[in-house]
């Protein structure tokens, strides 16, 4: 039993929601992004049903993270702000297709869930972790990055404005430690 102004929390076996899921759904709102791509990912799960649940985003599942590029060339074309959701092992999948972005100048906004760090149990994932910005910036992406929830916010918001206010390609990197250790 825990008594008021005890240090610990109850034991629940429910997973804990990221609340920053909302929140960067919110920006997401107000940035007036209205597509969203994305292969599924559990790290993006919360914010993956909320755009799904939203009636005024249109969202495309993938079959691999490069075709979110040129899904968001179009969605640009069409006059839409997109958002494209991966994985950090996914953007070794997108390094040759981002040349488009690079070259077209087109808005490019990446939503990217770090693998290969804080508590993770397959080796698969590290090499990609350690690839991830150094690859991005030599494809002349910029990288942010949230290590903590209190910070996703105001980094997203920063990333969605370069990205939309000054056509720039911007991937916002998520620390494995806010997106949680998997249980497999």
């Amino acid at each position: 039993m825990n008594d008021v102004g005890s240090s610990q929390a109850p034991i629940s076996s429910t997973p804990v929601v990221p609340s920053w899921a909302l929140e960067v759904w919110r920006v997401l709102k107000d940035s007036n992004v209205r597509h969203v791509s994305y292969v599924p990912d559990a790290g993006h799960a919360t914010l993956i049903e909320l755009v799904n649940a939203d009636p005024d985003m249109v969202c495309n599942v993938l079959t691999t993270e490069e075709e979110g590029v040129a899904i968001a060339a179009g969605a640009w074309l069409g006059g839409m702000r997109s958002v494209l959701l991966m994985q950090s092992s996914g953007v070794g999948n997108c390094i040759n297709m981002l040349s488009l972005a690079n070259i077209s100048r087109f808005p490019l906004l990446m939503l990217v869930t770090m693998r290969g760090e804080w508590a993770e149990f397959n080796p698969w994932q590290v090499p990609m972790s350690k690839a991830c910005k150094p690859a991005l910036h030599a494809i002349g992406v910029t990288t942010m990055r949230a290590d903590k929830a209190e910070d996703l916010i105001d980094v997203v918001d920063c990333a969605a404005s370069l990205a939309y206010e000054a056509d720039q390609q911007v991937a916002v990197l998520i620390s494995q430690r806010l997106i949680g250790k998997k249980q497999w």
